[in-house]
């Protein structure tokens, strides 16, 4: 069940995916709160715990390969409120996707509060609520 949960995720946060951000975290909040809604009333804070870092960091490396180039890299971590230094340098990073959006500087530009503000539902908060229903 956790598995099949996570291989749905994993199909809507594929890299080379069409689309906005806006339709992709509308899917994303589909499909966590069905299952939520279903399987909610059962122990499984760690599951969800894991399973919510996980797709925040999927959802990094998404929006870092939407990004392309490294002016455009660059812009949107200066706009994100990172200083000149640090994001040039992230910008020119010649790591993969993958990598380069486990890095301290993606994670305070792309905060988990701006991938909410963005559109997309907090699955710890969505659990909680849920579990605490019963």
């Amino acid at each position: 069940m956790e598995k099949r949960f996570k291989t749905k995720l994993k199909v809507s946060t594929r890299r080379n995916r069409a689309g906005n951000f806006e339709d992709i975290a509308k899917e994303i909040n589909q499909k966590t709160v069905g299952w939520i809604n279903y399987y909610g009333i059962s122990l499984m804070k760690k599951f969800i715990h894991d399973t919510a870092q996980w797709l925040n960091h999927r959802l990094r490396q998404f929006i870092w390969k939407r990004w392309k180039k490294i002016k455009t890299k660059y812009y949107q971590l200066r706009r994100l409120g990172i200083h000149n230094d640090e994001a040039l340098k992230v910008a020119n990073s010649r790591k993969g996707y993958w990598r380069i959006s486990a890095c301290e500087t993606l994670h305070k530009a792309i905060k988990t509060q701006t991938l909410i503000k963005w559109g997309l539902k907090d699955l710890n908060h969505l659990y909680e609520r849920r579990y605490l229903s019963y």
